[in-house]
Parts: structure tokens; sequence; C-alpha cells
């Protein structure tokens, strides 16, 4: 009987033997926001409620993105070369973002004369740039288009840290070095987002400037990072007359727990705000908006015709129900030739009045090397132009800056709840694996290490933990923890950008809860939960590398602890901000906290550092109020200080 008893209980085990998964943790509060959202979209009834809205998503955009740049310059826009393809021709051409911040693009000209509408083509996250557009951008310009592809910032001829050695970025492929700008500009309450939009607009500028462009009627297409750009343009420029993103629309509701995207792609705030993506193409209404979407794509299909449902809702409450459209095509992520005959099609209705497009046709590829508008490939060897995290920290030194900490961390005066797991025998010393209920619904894993005859100190560790037996075997209690969101290691294409998904989902519900901010208060909990263990008069805790940081948020005010180790931890904090490589920073990454505190520079007697890093992960000596080790010292003597 009591053999069928532990069976029946086995399942019961299984299910509570795991800490909480943080992504549907986060998802469903992200699903909450949403459904507010959709309660308000739901009330508008009129066209006067409609454009209200759109004005408001306007603003609010605006907002997030931390405004726009207000730079009136000079394009000094150059034609640097010339290709010949028959029935059109590619110009190679350069203009000015930013002072000194050029954009590399191709411009595909007709051969007929006169005036012709124009389409602004961006590109995807392909490290290659605008030669990856030659097919779709040759044969608009064979249907009589203007067709502008540009490099986006860390693409083509635009590499970000370019190293003229290796003639590759330093930090890696585009969606790294997008990753790069994208922590230092939220550390510094910018958003990366606000750069790659202004370029766009800069690229309307340049079409207009043109004589052979219509400036009433121009277009803007790009799939994946393109369909990204071509969405938040389209939404925030009013010459945009016709939008046609690819491969990137997809509403939170259904994306929110895939791949969520990259740095341009995640605004702090952005769901928290009252947003989804659907307000973009609503803020567009009731020009024309194509979504164009592939069967097998990350962004998937059901996300696309959620955005579509709601769109087509508001479209027809503004009269304009045929000015929305939605097209499928088959196979993964792209723009297969089903979406490039809807993409020709819908321009030509909208800015040609053509009712039927052209069959496409091939075209002529060149390699990547014939399409530079540069003599050496790269703007910044060529034209001494500027990396985006200059410009981000030109603008951050700007800025007033506000020396006040965050706010302390409070917790429940009652301990967390705990669920047992299992109880061993390891090393002599016994361990008890347990999950802490950090807050409802919020379970985190912990190991308590217990020798035979504990002394009155406790020691907090996070996992991976090599101390933790170390320091239960010198006679005092462990507990290793570790805090909601540790999962899989990152993929190899991101292993510079740190823990990026959990963190972004974070910003997007709740700027001011971000996850680094949420781990510290996991170690605070785990410091609540040893507080309550008989015969603890003395806390003390320790971390390596980065989650340093989240030690010292969760310590900074609390005096039951009496030492606080960091080792490895990097010995600068808001300083990152500019420099063009750097790994883990977005598991630390505070929306906006360099304006006002820098945690490096945070003082406390309590605190023992050791081996400070900089952001490689390299020691960095010869620093006042550090200790290091010496070549192949071990750790006793550093726990001996640590323990004393």
């Amino acid at each position: 009987m009591r053999f069928f008893l532990l069976l029946c209980a086995l399942p019961l085990l299984a299910q509570i033997d795991q800490p909480t998964d943080i992504t549907g943790w986060l998802n469903a509060k992200a699903q909450a926001l949403l459904a507010e959202r959709r309660a308000k979209i739901a009330a508008i009834k009129t066209p006067v409620q409609a454009r209200e809205r759109q004005a408001w998503v306007r603003a609010k955009l605006l907002e997030l993105l931390t405004g726009l740049p207000d730079y009136t310059g000079p394009l000094n826009s150059r034609t640097t070369g010339t290709i010949d393809h028959g029935n059109y021709r590619i110009e190679k051409v350069t203009f000015d973002s930013l002072p000194r911040f050029p954009v590399t693009a191709n411009l595909y000209l007709p051969k007929t004369t006169g005036r012709h509408p124009a389409v602004l083509f961006s590109m995807g996250h392909w490290n290659e740039g605008k030669p990856v557009a030659q097919l779709i951008a040759g044969n608009l310009a064979l249907q009589g288009f203007v067709v502008l592809v540009y490099d986006p910032i860390g693409q083509g001829e635009r590499l970000q840290g370019y190293d003229p050695i290796t003639r590759a970025a330093r930090a890696g492929g585009s969606v790294e070095q997008h990753f790069m700008a994208g922590a230092e500009a939220i550390l510094a309450g910018d958003n990366f987002a606000r750069y790659m939009v202004w370029d766009s607009k800069r690229a309307i500028d340049y079409l207009q400037s043109r004589a052979e462009v219509d400036p009433e009627k121009i277009g803007a297409t790009g799939c994946s990072g393109g369909g990204t750009q071509t969405t938040f343009i389209s939404a925030l420029d009013p010459r945009i007359k016709v939008a046609a993103p690819a491969c990137y629309m997809q509403s939170f509701e259904v994306l929110f727990p895939g791949d969520i995207g990259d740095s341009e792609q995640s605004w702090p705030g952005f769901i928290a705000s009252g947003l989804d993506q659907k307000d973009f193409i609503e803020a567009f209404a009731p020009k024309p908006w194509l979504i164009a979407s592939t069967e097998g794509d990350f962004f998937r299909p059901a996300g696309a015709e959620a955005v579509f449902a709601e769109a087509k809702t508001l479209y027809k409450l503004l009269d304009a129900e045929s000015q929305v459209s939605w097209v499928v095509g088959p196979g993964p992520h792209g723009t297969p030739p089903e979406v490039r005959k809807a993409l020709y099609g819908w321009f030509g209705r909208w800015l040609k009045a053509t009712p039927t497009p052209p069959a496409e046709v091939a075209v002529k590829i060149l390699p990547d090397h014939e399409l530079w508008a540069t003599k050496t490939g790269q703007v910044s060897t060529d034209l001494g132009a500027r990396d985006v995290v200059e410009i981000i920290k030109e603008r951050w030194d700007a800025r007033p800056k506000t020396r006040q900490k965050p706010a302390p961390i409070v917790t429940p005066t009652a301990p967390p709840r705990l669920r047992a797991m299992k109880e061993t025998v390891e090393e002599g010393l016994k361990v008890r694996y347990q999950l802490i209920e950090s807050e409802p619904g919020l379970w985190i894993s912990t190991r308590l290490i217990e020798p035979e005859n504990p002394s009155n100190k406790a020691v907090l560790l996070l996992e991976p933990a090599p101390l933790a037996m170390t320091i239960a075997r010198l006679g005092h209690r462990v507990l290793t923890l570790r805090p909601r969101g540790i999962g899989p290691v990152m993929p190899e294409w991101i292993r510079n950008g740190g823990d990026f998904y959990p963190n972004t989902r974070a910003w997007f519900i709740d700027p001011t809860r971000p996850m680094a901010a949420m781990r510290a208060y996991d170690l605070r909990r785990g410091l609540d939960y040893l507080a309550t263990l008989p015969g603890i008069t003395d806390l003390r805790a320790a971390a390596s590398g980065v989650p340093g940081f989240w030690l010292l948020q969760a310590s900074a005010d609390d005096p039951r602890l009496k030492r606080i180790w960091l080792d490895r931890t990097p010995a600068t904090y808001c300083a990152v901000i500019g420099t063009q490589v750097h790994r883990d920073l977005h598991d630390v990454t505070i929306p906006g906290l360099c304006n006002t505190y820098d945690w490096a520079t945070h003082q406390d007697p309590r605190l023992l550092r050791t081996d400070p890093n900089d952001w490689q992960r390299q020691i960095q000596g010869g620093l006042h109020g550090y200790t290091y080790r010496h070549f192949e010292q071990g750790d006793t003597a550093l726990i001996k200080q640590f323990l004393e």
C-alpha cells in the first residue's frame, strides 16, 4: 500500500519540482495589458474616436522613441558611381543622416522620362545590406518606380566597431551590433530605434530631393528588419503614402512568448503604454497598407491575422476597407514569389493606378562589392563616420544628471513560502533542494547546505556556486539561489548581448521593474528566508560577474548583511555607454538609470571587491580599492577575508 501511495505522489512531485517558467509568467502579465488595450479599441465607434486614437498613438510612439533628432543640416548627398542595367540604372549614393553619420545606398532609376513614384526599401538583418534587394528593386524599377535601397546601421558599408585588419565588426553580425547599441541606449534613457527611424526619414528627404521622384507618391517596403523599419516610418512620417511591410507584423498576443526581435524592435514600455503592433497600421489608416507573411515564419501568420482582423474593423470605420490587405506565401521567413507578386501589385495599384502588375523577370544580380558607394566598402574608413554608440553617448553626455539611488527594495514581512523538492547528503553535508516563492506565483530554485553544527553565519550565493561546499565545510549554512529567468545559454550568434529575451520581455511590460531589479528582489527574498533559520545573526552574500550588480541592488539598504563579496564584477557601469563591444550588458540594463545613478560608484564599507572585470570579462588591473589574486592563487585567503 505504501508503494502504491508513493507511485501516486510522483506526478504531484513532478508538477512542483520546477521553478516558474519566466516566459509564461511574463506573458500572463503582457496578455492582461493587451486585453485592456483590446477593450479600449472595442470602444472606438466613430471616425472621430479613431482619429483621436491615431493622434495619441503617434505621440506615444515618439515618446517611447525619446523623440527624434532635431537635426536640419544638409544631406550632403553624393553619387559615386553608376551601373547601367539596360532599362534601368543603379546609382551608388551616400547622404548624411546626422553629422559624420553617412548612409550608403543604391538608387534604382527607370530609363523613362518624367517624375516617377518611389519606394523606400528598408533592409532586413542580412549582414550584406543593400545587395540583397536587387531582385525586387530591379523589378520595381522596370515597372516604373524609383527605388532607394539603403544600408541599415551595422550592415553593408555601415558596420559598427569596424576592424580594418579583420575587415569585420568587432561585435559580430548585424543583430549583435544592434544589441551593443541597444543596451547602451536603454541605460542612457535613449532608444536605438530612433536612429534607425531617423535614417529612414533622411532617406525620404533624399528621395524628395531627386528630380526623378514624384514627392507625393512615395511607398515603403522591406522584409524582416526591413519590415520593421517600414512599419515604424510609415506610422511616423506622413510622406509615406503606401506601405507593404513583409515578414514582420505581429500582435504581441501571439508574438510575446516567441522570437520577439532585436534591439530596435524592443521598445521599453511598449506594451505597458497600451500599445500593440496593431497600432502602427491603425495610425497609418486609411492609407493603403499590405501585410505580407509566410506560412513557416517565426513571425507567425496567426499573429499577422490578429493584426489584419483588427485593422479591417478600423479601416471599415474610416470607409477604406479595401485599402488594407494581407497576403500569405509559402515557405519560411522571407519573400517568396507569391509575396513579391503581391508587393508589385500593391504599389502598382496605389501609386500608378496599374490594375495588373507585369510578371517578375530575372535581373542581373551583382556581387556585393560592385554595389559599394564607398571606395573601401566601409563608411568608417572611407568617410570617417562615427559609430552610433558615439552619438548615443554624445546625447547622454549632454543630459543633466542627478545622483539618486533606485528606490529601496521592499519585501513582505512574512518569510517566503517553500516547496520541498528533495533532501540528500552530498560530500558529508545535508543538502535541501527547495523552491522559494519570491512573489505570488513566481517560484525560484534554491539549495540549502547545512553542516552538522552550524555557526551563526549564513551565506547567500548565486548559482552556479562553486564555493558553496567549501564555505559550508567551514561550518556555515549556505543558500545557493538561481534568480528568475536564468535559463538556457543564448544562441551563439547573439552570445555577446547577454540574456536578451527575458530582459526585453520585462521592459515591454514594465520598464520601471526590469529583469535586473526583479532578480535583485529574488536575492532579497533569499536573504529573508535565511534570516528565519534558527541561530542566524550574521548574513553574508557573494556574487561573481555581472550578477554582482543584482547583489548590490539587493543589499544596498539591507542592514542585515555584514559582508558583501563581488568577484569579477565589472568595475564600470555607466562608463560602458559609448563602447563598441561589451558582454552581458542586457543582464544589468535598467532603463534610464545612468541619468540618475551609477552602481559602479556605489560606496559601502561592507564590500569586498576582487579581480574587477571590464565589459569583455577581462580583469581590469591597477584599480584602487580592489583586491587582486596573483598567479595561480586560489580562493582560500579571500574566503577567510569574506567570512572574518
